[in-house]
């Protein structure tokens, strides 16, 4: 049972599958770092430890940034957006961020750049 706060949880729009989505931005660039999903309990244990932990689809299971790779994230915030369907995480980024080995997972492919 997630120990996330009634009155948050009442606010969290989920999915199907009762995910959210977590925009991960690092703290002092800016830079949309990563994408991910959490569930409430992801969400508690972030706002509890500052430390990231999202939800894995594919493994079916909670997972805390950085615990295999040692490429952590310390929250330093976590806002809401307007439709409470998705968190905005700001990090301190150590290591990667990417599971490719990238800073961020948008450094690979650009669609179309600033205009001149």
């Amino acid at each position: 049972m997630s120990g996330l706060d009634p009155a948050i949880a009442a606010r969290l729009k989920r999915n199907a599958d009762g995910l959210f989505a977590a925009v991960v931005q690092e703290r002092g660039t800016g830079q949309v770092l990563m994408v991910a999903w959490m569930d409430d309990d992801a969400l508690a244990r972030t706002l509890e430890t500052r430390e990231a932990t999202y939800f894995s689809r594919s493994r079916g299971e909670l997972w805390i940034k950085g615990a295999t790779s040692g490429h952590t994230q310390h929250v330093h915030s976590v806002r809401l957006d307007c439709d409470g369907d998705t968190v905005l995480l700001e990090v301190d980024q150590v290591g990667a961020a990417c599971h490719t080995g990238e800073h961020t997972c948008f450094d690979a492919d650009l669609l179309l750049g600033p205009e001149s």
